[in-house]
């Protein structure tokens, strides 16, 4: 049986990683590991965590980095990079295995939205209709890759914005993804705090900043 290192990147997300987690339990008693990569937060996200991972591990607060340092100490075969504040089936180990994912595959799941406004409905579709014809995915879908593939692209680059989309880039040149319809249940707080049409403006302008060139050290600034 192939093993699965999720691998959560964390900064201040106490209020979050427990549901998180508690969807993770029971893969890791089928044998899978969990691993809590920290950038540095400020509250209990850490002493939340400590039972429901198998490594807590530490570094400077970079998403990209974050997570290259996870995969540096995991031991699976395949790595999924989750976000703290997004939820995985908890049989994604099966899902995956039955879609025949690899040491040599890449993918993504389709995302659903916490929130019950209808237009995060509109959003998501939206989103998952991207990823299909495009074939390039976003952190918040769970991207999963073989440990072979991934070392072999040398991982992600250490950039503070769009580390996910120049990933899956270089990924695709390799072979394209492989789509898992289960849903990764991903929290729509951004949209919520800073409003819907404001948050996927915001969006298509970075993305598409990003796209003719800018430096992604600039975007994240507007980001965040």
């Amino acid at each position: 049986m192939q093993k699965y290192s999720v691998i959560i990147p964390a900064l201040n997300e106490a209020d979050y990683i427990g549901a998180t987690l508690e969807c993770l339990q029971a893969a890791r008693g089928r044998g899978h590991e969990v691993i809590l990569v920290d950038g540095g937060s400020t509250d209990d996200t850490c002493g939340i965590a400590a039972d429901g991972v198998d490594q807590v591990l530490k570094c400077a607060p970079n998403r990209g980095g974050q997570m290259n340092h996870g995969a540096s100490r995991a031991r699976g075969d395949i790595f999924i990079f989750l976000h703290a504040d997004s939820l995985l089936h908890s049989e994604f180990d099966r899902i995956l295995d039955e879609r025949g994912v690899s040491d040599d595959t890449w993918g993504r799941f389709d995302i659903r939205l916490s929130g019950n406004h209808f237009m995060f409905r509109c959003i998501e579709k939206l989103m998952n209709l991207r990823a299909r014809l495009s074939g390039i995915a976003t952190g918040d879908q769970a991207i999963f890759t073989g440990q072979h593939i991934f070392r072999q692209v040398n991982g992600y680059t250490d950039i503070p914005l769009m580390e996910d989309v120049e990933l899956t880039g270089r990924l695709n040149k390799i072979s394209p993804p492989v789509r898992i319809r289960q849903t990764v249940v991903s929290s729509s707080r951004r949209w919520e705090k800073y409003g819907i049409a404001r948050t996927v403006l915001l969006s298509w302008t970075l993305r598409f900043c990003y796209a003719i060139g800018f430096d992604p050290r600039d975007l994240a600034k507007q980001y965040y």
